[in-house]
């Protein structure tokens, strides 16, 4: 039986993009979201908050995203959290790149609000599938 996708925890440093992408997330997608801006307050908030999946844009001032699934792959309880990276800046051995350190895959920017929600589940349930 597929685990039931509920609670996200999203890193995004840019207000406007994380205000749209919150308003599809509870609004369209029905999720539970816990904001954060930073790859610093990703691996704070996923120990208290222990999210189905994290969702976070690569590129972060002073922690980046990578930066920040390392720092949660060696955190104890928080090494088997499923990442999703979002970024506009990316080329196809980039996604391959990401998915070698341990992202489910990546959604590029922008990305159509509508189908966000569809898309993030859809890689999860590929992801539960190959579990």
């Amino acid at each position: 039986m597929t685990p039931v996708l509920r609670k996200i925890l999203y890193a995004e440093d840019d207000p406007d993009i994380q205000e749209l992408t919150l308003l599809a997330l509870e609004s369209l997608g029905g999720f539970t979201v816990t904001c954060c801006n930073s790859g610093e307050q990703v691996v704070r908030l996923a120990q208290e908050v222990r999210p189905d999946l994290v969702l976070m844009d690569v590129m972060m001032p002073t922690v980046d995203g990578p930066t920040a699934l390392q720092f949660l792959r060696d955190t104890q309880g928080c090494e088997t959290i499923p990442v999703i990276f979002m970024t506009a800046k990316v080329m196809e051995n980039e996604v391959q790149l990401f998915k070698d350190m341990g992202a489910l895959d990546v959604i590029r920017k922008p990305y159509d609000p509508m189908t966000l929600c569809s898309d993030i589940s859809e890689i999860w349930q590929r992801w539960c599938s190959e579990r």
